[in-house]
């Protein structure tokens, strides 16, 4: 049958394909098999499913519901963290040094045993690796000469973490629910790790299973990776070696939909169980549809516009303000974002300590135009902008392509899919980029790091935030991210957050248009879905079927 899935699911087009692929012989049209949970979703984000490497939000989702962390985010409060593989946990009286005890009697889907080594090798191959998002890790004074004696198995089931400053302890802990702290199988890696060449960037000789992670899979989570193929398919299937309570379904199928019309017709016929990137006209359609539900939640995601600052002309304040003035946010709030979002120009998002909820700019052409005078561009200049060719980004970058037009300013846009924007983003290749920003875990560090800590602006630099990536250079603002860590006193500490807040309002490269809303339509059948907090907290489990 996995031989039979392996091929046939390359197929995977409509439900009769689906059915066949799963050994279901069911019509075209036809409900999607009782074990099976089938998600039309946009995932061309996806680069790896590396928990070391990846970096992008659909990947978080798979990684969560398929990797176990010493500890997770706590639904019923968010302000707290619950156990995942750690059973308890104490934090020394100088702050410096957590210990982790490890639930025993666990195993790896592979069937090998989940111990402290294998905590530790995961933290030493995520930094070693350093990529994208081992900053989660290194921000606590790791590197790769010290990180087997910072992280490491004091036995077979304790696990010492031992960071470099009295940071805030829910600080710490909330960066451990991290997808990058995923913990991995070390004996499995092992088993896979490629040999290379030392390099004066890269001084390990090994990839520490790198290559293979991309589309391997070392994992314990209630679901293991069967398959991922980009822009087509993912298939996770149910870790029968899980410690914890058995995923109620077999597998999780998500299929490759970037279409929402295409995905709301999939769902009304039968095809998939759950529709996951509806716009505002097509998740009202659901809404009104008697076999099918709908399902709301507010994400800790907003979507900003950049402005990279390395083009002199997008480096200038006046130029900055006034792209801030030539968004229309009425507008786009009346339809763009109909019931998926809401207009939040901060980069904190609402319910998170420190959250700043003003929007101080509305649509001002002609103050728009006042400031661009100023800049020395009365009439206006050329600029381009890379953009997801994904709803709502593509029509925000529309409309704010006709209101950048009434103050002389000529946008050229730039489609690509997830992989490509991404990766000339990351490069600061571009003038301008429009995206989303989803929290790394549930604390206001999360967003104000990527905003407004930039330590090493050089094209060298190794924090690649947000501020990095538009080539914003602020050492105060950085200094004052870094201060806010050591403050354990929650009130002094949101003001802190506030301020920095305020700067980014008044003067940053970044235009922050909205809060995500996140939706999804269903088919009434579904038990237990429930859209989470944020992108990696959409855990798939407990959802079943009548």
């Amino acid at each position: 049958m996995m031989h039979k899935l392996n091929g046939r699911l390359r197929l995977l087009t409509a439900s009769a394909a689906l059915a066949l692929a799963l050994g279901a012989a069911l019509p075209a049209f036809a409900e999607t098999p009782k074990d099976t949970l089938v998600e039309g979703f946009a995932f061309d984000d996806i680069i790896t499913m590396d928990p070391g490497e990846a970096f992008e939000l659909s990947t978080a989702e798979v990684t969560s519901n398929t990797y176990s962390l010493l500890v997770r985010l706590d639904l019923n409060d968010t302000s707290k963290v619950v156990g995942d593989l750690a059973e308890s946990w104490t934090v020394s009286d100088d702050g410096l040094t957590y210990t982790f005890k490890l639930k025993q009697g666990m195993k790896f889907a592979s069937g090998n045993p989940i111990t402290a080594e294998d905590v530790a090798y995961s933290f030493e191959r995520a930094v070693k690796l350093d990529k994208s998002p081992a900053f989660i890790l290194t921000q606590f004074g790791l590197s790769g000469d010290n990180v087997t004696e910072k992280a490491k198995a004091a036995d077979e089931h304790t696990f010492v973490f031992t960071v470099d400053q009295p940071y805030a302890p829910s600080f710490v802990l909330n960066c451990l629910t991290a997808t990058v702290a995923s913990i991995v199988d070390k004996k499995l890696v092992l088993e896979h790790v490629k040999s290379v060449e030392p390099t004066k960037d890269y001084k390990y000789d090994n990839d520490f299973g790198n290559e293979w992670l991309k589309t391997g899979y070392a994992g314990s989570g209630p679901f293991k990776l069967r398959e991922w193929r980009a822009n087509e398919v993912v298939v996770l299937e149910r870790n029968d070696n899980y410690y914890g309570e058995p995923a109620k379904l077999a597998r999780v199928i998500y299929r490759h939909m970037k279409e929402s019309s295409g995905q709301r017709l999939a769902l009304e016929a039968g095809d998939i169980d759950v529709a996951r990137n509806l716009e505002p006209g097509d998740y009202e359609a659901v809404g009104k549809n008697a076999d099918l539900a709908t399902t709301s939640a507010p994400k800790g995601t907003v979507y900003y516009i950049s402005l990279n600052e390395k083009n002199e002309t997008l480096a200038k304040p006046e130029v900055q303000k006034a792209f801030k003035y030539l968004v229309d946010y009425d507008a786009i709030g009346a339809t763009l974002i109909k019931g998926i979002g809401e207009i939040h120009q901060s980069f904190l998002p609402k319910d998170v300590l420190g959250a700043l909820n003003e929007n101080p700019y509305i649509f001002d052409v002609a103050k728009a135009k006042e400031l661009l005078a100023k800049a020395g561009y009365p009439d206006g200049f050329t600029v381009t902008m890379d953009v997801r060719n994904t709803q709502p980004v593509t029509g925000i970058a529309e409309s704010f392509q006709q209101t950048l037009g009434q103050a002389g300013v000529k946008l050229e846009i730039i489609p690509g899919d997830g992989k490509q924007t991404l990766t000339k983003y990351r490069a600061r290749n571009h003038d301008m980029y429009i995206g989303q920003w989803g929290m790394d875990y549930f604390d206001p560090h999360s967003n104000a790091d990527t905003f407004t800590n930039n330590p090493d602006n050089s094209d060298a630099g190794t924090n690649k935030t947000l501020a990095w990536r538009n080539a914003w250079d602020v050492p105060e603002l950085s200094k004052k991210t870094k201060e806010a860590l050591l403050e354990r006193d929650s009130a002094k500490r949101a003001e802190i957050y506030k301020e920095l807040q305020k700067s980014v309002l008044d003067d940053s490269p970044f235009v922050i248009i909205f809060q995500q809303t996140e939706v999804a339509g269903l088919r009434g059948n579904l038990k237990g879905f429930k859209l989470g907090p944020s992108f990696d907290t959409n855990y798939v489990w407990n959802i079943s079927k009548e």
